[in-house]
């Protein structure tokens, strides 16, 4: 961090080309937890933004959009999705998409930093707005791979994956595995779907979203799979998603179906919405490209490594 006649300055390495920084109109908190650093800041027309290790991570102005990509294309693609287990997601945002299904008995989150949890309970309502209380809901403080291993005799209907990108020196990197992937496809139900944040879509960096792209698409346990995105603004740049399903297709779901499903289980969106679906999930060219030219399969002995 770094302050000038302006006031203080957030920055956050991009890549080795480029470094981009966030104004702090005012500071809210900050601290640090055993696995990371966090800010809680004001920025101008951003508005009030987490930042973890000095990379930011959501603002008030556009978490929605992340949030409704992560969960609602997945929840909405399963025909009646009861059990859902959210691995990450600290915020609770994810978690609180997933609840707008009314479908759902119960909702499992798995985030392993309790510390930024409960900070996150107290200074970011605007993000939970009560999922972490909503009696649906369950709440643990472990890793998350470890637990749905202990926990293998569990079936979900979806799990979303909202983890963090595998850096270099971070935790992420064997949460973007094929072992991964096949411990949560063995977690699933027989027609489950599995959502997981990918990382960047832009053309500057897309091998992390094409590798996971092509590691889904190599195991037989998922008929289908498809990448999308979604514009976020925080991140000055396209964000990537990937889907996993069992059985049900999400290109053959079409707006009307959409719409219905929405009206059924009381659900209203501002991003992913039923005119919207198509769009999300057309990627331009660049991105099929990346997955041809620079996608590979994911394992634990050879992870992918986040690097600037």
């Amino acid at each position: 961090m770094s302050s000038d006649a302006t006031g203080i300055f957030i920055n956050e390495t991009h890549t080795s080309a480029a470094i981009w920084q966030y104004r702090v109109e005012k500071m809210i908190l900050e601290g640090k937890t055993q696995f990371q650093t966090y800010q809680i800041a004001n920025i101008p027309r951003f508005g009030k933004s987490l930042f973890l290790d000095y990379n930011i991570q959501t603002s008030i102005m556009d978490e929605y959009v992340f949030h409704e990509c992560m969960s609602q294309p997945a929840m909405t693609l399963h025909p009646n999705p009861k059990k859902v287990l959210v691995c990450g997601g600290g915020e609770g945002a994810t978690l609180r998409e997933a609840l707008k299904h009314n479908t759902v008995e119960k909702a499992v989150m798995v985030d392993i930093d309790e510390e930024l949890v409960d900070m996150v309970k107290v200074h970011m309502p605007e993000w939970h707005q009560g999922a972490f209380e909503d009696p649906r809901t369950t709440l643990v403080h472990t890793d998350a791979r470890q637990w749905i291993v202990d926990h293998s005799d569990e079936k979900f209907d979806v799990i979303l994956s909202d983890l963090p990108n595998p850096h270099e020196d971070g935790p992420g990197q064997m949460l973007f595995t094929e072992e991964y992937f096949q411990i949560c496809a063995d977690a699933m139900s027989d027609d489950g779907v599995f959502a997981m944040q990918a990382g960047s879509a832009n053309e500057n960096y897309p091998a992390c979203m094409a590798s996971c792209i092509k590691t889904l698409e190599s195991m037989e346990v998922f008929q289908h799979v498809a990448g999308y995105y979604g514009i976020v603004t925080t991140f000055f740049q396209p964000w990537g998603f990937v889907l996993a399903s069992k059985r049900h297709d999400p290109l053959a779901l079409d707006p009307e179906e959409i719409a219905r499903r929405f009206a059924a289980r009381g659900v209203s969106n501002r991003y992913y919405t039923p005119r919207f679906h198509n769009a999300c999930f057309t990627l331009p060219e660049y991105l099929h490209r990346a997955v041809e030219e620079e996608g590979r399969i994911l394992t634990d002995a050879e992870p992918f490594v986040w690097t600037a």
